[in-house]
């Protein structure tokens, strides 16, 4: 190792912990972890996970050099304790010191800016058990392989001790750490990793642990033995401004860490992008909940952009948060006094003549949220489609899952974002749990402040009472959290059946319904009238099917049926509702109700936001609108087809 790493070496074993019972000292450890922040601990969460299942306010202690100190666990990433196995993507713990952060000073890591997963060496850290004492260990190891979103895997010669999991892996070429053991493999050399940017599944608290982390080296601590940890990074020399260093970096993500947070990730995004002179990086956005996440798409692999890339970056972000009436002085007179040190004057401007984008550069009505957001038509902007397919001849029901992206721009055909992976498919009381990270990431990967991007499911006709509204994916929730999906977003129903181009009385209705500017409840089934296909294909533009049963069974899912073969492409339903054919007076309010509804509506594409505020009421008990708790909506826009079905005949070994 050479003299730079040894130093960084150290720098990173001072910032390593171990985890163990409060009380004696003859407790075994339960694991390793972090430093991250001031007062601030990062450790896998199966580490703290079998101690803690019963009682999360248990007090333990973090000890490690020149560190002894009371703790309890801050927030983890799992869904469910009682799980066998942990997921990569779930396997993190935040635990927080008790008392005040400068009450024990220690040493903290650096962590990885880079969107992208770290491959190759990796030393990694962490504490082992050899009784009477706990041992610190330091091994080197290989990053050969990732898996799942998070996942990292270390290549199959290197031996871990237990304790390790939970440790830090440093990345001695960036020095910088770039995830924290997870397990070694069960009776094989090896093991797994989580890679540091699942710690933004955290949401809120991973903003106010990386702005505490930035600042902390944007002061320039110094170690006992006078080491700074940006000081021992590698990184380009001092070529008279022409290259980004390290030392750039921690002052950019210091002085970004001072700004007001991002409102979401696409105003990330679209400012990193004009950074890069419109260049996209390769696959998907990561997600992206901080300046300091945009920042880190300035990359190509391990290297940085050009250094006026990022002074273009920190431009954009200080006229976006100036054009909300923020001030952010510090920030401004950095970028000056860094491009002054930029020899090329004649690229100066590509800096400070920079402008918001039009969507950007306005700041959003302090009520947007009855402001009544219009569906997206093609081409109107983003939206993204699950698909739940029944697996055939299953009993019962079990379904595969697609989820699809259209990113509404006019430019291409929705892409598919991802895929269910099982083999038999899921019960549906398994789809929450199984569309939580894929679903749930891309959804905060698309919402703008104030405009969370619509969802749209595809079912069957008889599984259309799916109540896909009343899923959430956050299992603690703010007291002022409106948590179900239907209340925080346009949630709409489709027809699995209508995959692909869509047929002439499903086009010209709608074609129809779109030029309409007031709409009237169609209650159907009618009491005492058989409504044939055709009393549905000649049906009024301005009438919208309403039923107060349930769409899957009974008498609804004729009458449903019929409106889908006959063109209709907008209805509302009970989805708990009766399934006889003898209506209650609760029918009879409903449908009134519905009356109101529709009534108000200025266009057909008011419809799936109206009813979201009166699920948002519901949700936060704000007024007497149950009525509509149960009622589901197809909203099926045959400008924007769902994707066809695969039909093409796949080659496979006999």
């Amino acid at each position: 190792m050479t003299e730079p790493n040894e130093r960084l070496h150290a720098l990173a074993k001072a910032a390593t912990v171990h985890l163990l019972p409060a009380g004696d000292d003859d407790k075994p450890l339960w694991g390793s972890g972090f430093f991250v922040a001031p007062g601030w601990v990062l450790t896998a969460a199966h580490v703290v996970r079998q101690h803690l299942r019963a009682d999360r306010e248990l007090t333990f202690r973090v000890r490690g050099e020149g560190v002894d100190a009371e703790a309890r666990l801050a927030e983890w990433l799992l869904t469910d304790p009682d799980r066998p196995v942990v997921p990569l993507d779930e396997d993190l713990a935040l635990v927080r010191l008790l008392g005040e952060a400068d009450e024990q000073p220690h040493e903290c890591v650096w962590l990885a800016d880079r969107a992208v997963r770290h491959s190759g060496p990796v030393k990694v850290y962490g504490y082992y058990p050899e009784p009477p004492h706990t041992h610190a260990r330091a091994v080197d190891a290989d990053i050969n392989g990732h898996e799942d979103g998070y996942g990292l895997i270390i290549r199959p010669d290197i031996d871990f001790p237990a304790g390790v999991s939970g440790g830090p892996l440093l990345d001695p070429a960036t020095g910088a750490v770039v995830g924290l053991v997870k397990s070694r493999r069960k009776q094989q050399d090896g093991g797994k990793a989580v890679a540091i940017a699942a710690l933004r599944r955290f949401g809120e608290t991973y903003r106010t642990v990386i702005a505490a982390h930035d600042r902390w080296h944007g002061t320039e601590p110094v170690s006992e033995s006078g080491d700074n940890w940006i000081d021992q990074q590698s990184g380009p020399g001092a070529d008279g401004g022409a290259g980004w260093t390290p030392a750039d970096r921690r002052e950019a993500l210091n002085l970004l860490a001072a700004v007001p947070a991002p409102p979401d990730a696409p105003t990330v995004e679209a400012l990193a992008i004009r950074a890069r002179s419109g260049t996209r990086w390769p696959g998907p956005p990561p997600d992206l909940r901080t300046w300091r996440d945009g920042y880190g798409l300035l990359y190509e692999g391990a290297h940085p952009l050009d250094p006026l890339a990022f002074l273009r970056y920190l431009r954009f972000v200080d006229a976006y948060v100036r054009s909300r009436g923020e001030p952010c002085a510090p920030l401004d007179a950095w970028i000056e006094r860094r491009l002054r040190r930029d020899p090329r004057r004649e690229m100066h401007a590509f800096v400070r003549d920079v402008r918001l984008p039009d969507e950007l550069s306005a700041a959003p009505a302090e009520r947007t949220d009855r402001i009544v957001i219009p569906y997206p038509g093609p081409g109107e902007g983003p939206t993204v489609a699950v698909l739940l397919d029944p697996v055939i001849g299953s009993e019962p029901t079990r379904f595969f899952w697609q989820i699809w992206l259209d990113e509404g721009d006019g430019t291409g055909e929705p892409e598919l974002y991802e895929t269910d992976d099982s083999v038999h498919g899921l019960l549906p009381g398994e789809l929450v749990q199984a569309l939580r990270r894929p679903l749930g990431d891309l959804l905060r990967a698309k919402d703008r402040q104030n405009r969370p991007v619509p969802l749209e499911v595809a079912l069957p006709t008889e599984h259309l009472d799916t109540a896909v509204h009343r899923w959430r994916f956050d299992d603690i929730a703010q007291l002022d959290d409106a948590g179900h999906l239907g209340a925080r977003r346009r949630v709409v129903l489709r027809s699995l059946a209508r995959r692909g181009d869509p047929d002439k009385l499903w086009a010209d209705r709608w074609q129809g319904m779109t030029a309409q500017q007031r709409f009237a409840c169609w209650r159907t089934p009618q009491r005492g009238v058989v409504t044939t296909g055709r009393g549905y294909r000649e049906a009024a533009f301005d009438r919208i099917p309403v039923m107060c049963r349930p769409a899957g069974r009974g008498p609804g899912r004729t009458a449903l049926k019929l409106a889908l073969e006959n063109g209709h492409g907008v209805a509302l339903w009970h989805i708990d509702g009766h399934v006889t054919r003898t209506c209650a007076e609760d029918c009879d309010t409903l449908h009134a109700k519905a009356q109101e509804l529709l009534g108000g509506l200025g266009s057909l594409a008011e419809l799936p936001d109206r009813l979201r505020h009166l699920r948002q009421d519901i949700s936060e008990r704000r007024a007497d609108h149950t009525w509509a708790e149960p009622l589901a909506l197809l909203y099926d826009d045959p400008g924007r087809p769902l994707p066809a079905e695969e039909t093409e005949t796949l080659d496979a070994p006999l």
